[in-house]
């Protein structure tokens, strides 16, 4: 329902502002830029489905492999004593547990082609316990907005755009990264929580947010006394051997239950074809509407009335010519790199706006995007309070970027 509120804003207010440019600023070019956006991003989203299809269908492939080897449910075990709280409505030891698991943890390394493919799966498990299929459950939203928090220890690409940008220390937006997307992803969580009702004020979930603390905490301190060089070959390298790792495990898991590994993959590869084709009107449908909110201007207007009001309130603007970055995030991953690389261009990758605009695309995620995908790859239409709380998550990041960087470069 949200989601449907959210397509028609769009629309109408792209609409209104455009025809405003059009008769009181003569702006003949308007109209046709929208109707050009339409077409480029009806065919991005296509395009983007497409090349879903080889890395859906290779993952659930492993995944497939990894069921029938009973990895996921040695993993569904080990984190049931945590997960039977945060998502209470999974009955405990179910395999999802291990998938939602192994989707957290690739996200957290950065391995987007892994992750989503989980993260499908994820959902697809989630909704065989769902008794209403059109609308989502508890921990459906949990799930996703524990992805559309962004947590992220290794922002490998960001550093590698600051680097080919001129940037003296590509690395020095590395922990204001981590501290700001661990923000997100706890206001995240306690948001969710509040609204499912679910208490964080118990043991085990205090040792668990308290122990994954300290291990960010030591991942920071880790990569703060590494340079540039040592910092990409270690990242890199943690990241790849982690994910073939899965690959070894899950075949020798099959292999010594004696499941017939090549046949159980062909089976989740075949998942993963299906899996792509159904995302497309979904995909096509937000994508189309945030690059029409884009060609209108509309997105322009709201950087400059953010500008206006901070500047009215006595606030200091120097994070404005940020905020495109920060702003796009949650509607488009790539536009939202496009002008983290349009403010390292334009303001120079070691000012203060290059750097936040490098933090804020390493923050957070791609709330609609995910929503989108996520919820559609399974049919659901009411979302809840999904939007709220990972637009929360969203705020939450963007205004914990904003501070750590004052703190940081200013």
């Amino acid at each position: 329902m949200v989601l449907n509120y959210i397509f028609i804003a769009f629309f109408l207010l792209s609409f209104v502002i455009a025809l405003l440019r059009l008769v009181i600023m003569g702006d003949v070019e308007v109209f046709p830029a929208m109707i050009d956006s339409t077409f480029s991003s009806a065919k991005t989203a296509f395009e983007i489905s497409l090349g879903l299809t080889g890395v859906l269908s290779l993952w659930l492939g492993i995944m497939k492999i990894g069921e029938r080897g009973g990895v996921v449910d040695a993993l569904a075990r080990f984190l049931s004593p945590v997960f039977v709280r945060l998502f209470p409505d999974i009955p405990k030891g179910h395999p999802v547990t291990g998938t939602i698991f192994m989707n957290i943890a690739a996200n957290m390394l950065g391995l987007d082609n892994a992750a989503t493919p989980m993260g499908l799966k994820a959902m697809k498990e989630m909704q065989t316990l769902n008794e209403r299929k059109e609308r989502a459950t508890n921990p459906m939203i949990m799930f996703l907005v524990l992805n559309t928090s962004g947590l992220t220890i290794i922002p490998v690409s960001i550093m590698v755009y600051r680097a080919q940008l001129g940037a003296a220390n590509p690395t020095d937006i590395f922990v204001p990264i981590l501290i700001a997307t661990f923000c997100s992803t706890l206001a995240g969580i306690a948001i969710t929580s509040a609204f499912q009702r679910i208490s964080l004020l118990n043991r085990t979930l205090l040792l668990a947010l308290g122990g994954t603390t300290l291990f960010f905490a030591t991942v920071i301190w880790a990569f703060s006394v590494m340079d540039k060089e040592t910092m990409d070959i270690v990242s890199t390298t943690v990241a790849n051997v982690l994910l073939m790792s899965i690959i070894v495990t899950f075949i020798v898991a099959g292999t010594r239950r004696r499941t017939n590994v090549y046949d159980a993959f062909i089976e989740g590869a075949k998942e993963g074809f299906h899996t792509a084709v159904t995302i497309i009107p979904y995909l096509v449908a937000i994508l189309v509407a945030i690059g029409v909110f884009r060609a209108s201007g509309a997105m322009d207007w709201l950087i400059d009335g953010i500008t206006w009001a901070a500047a009215a309130c006595g606030i200091d603007t120097n994070f404005v010519g940020a905020l495109p970055t920060a702003v796009m995030k949650p509607l488009s991953g790539s536009g939202a790199r496009g002008m983290m690389v349009d403010a390292m261009t334009q303001y120079g990758a070691d000012s203060f706006v290059g750097r936040l605009a490098s933090v804020f695309q390493g923050s957070t995620d791609t709330t609609f995007y995910v929503l989108a995908v996520y919820f559609g790859s399974v049919g659901i239409r009411d979302t809840r309070h999904a939007v709220t709380c990972g637009l929360f998550a969203d705020l939450v990041g963007i205004i914990a970027a904003i501070a750590v960087c004052y703190i940081f470069f200013a």
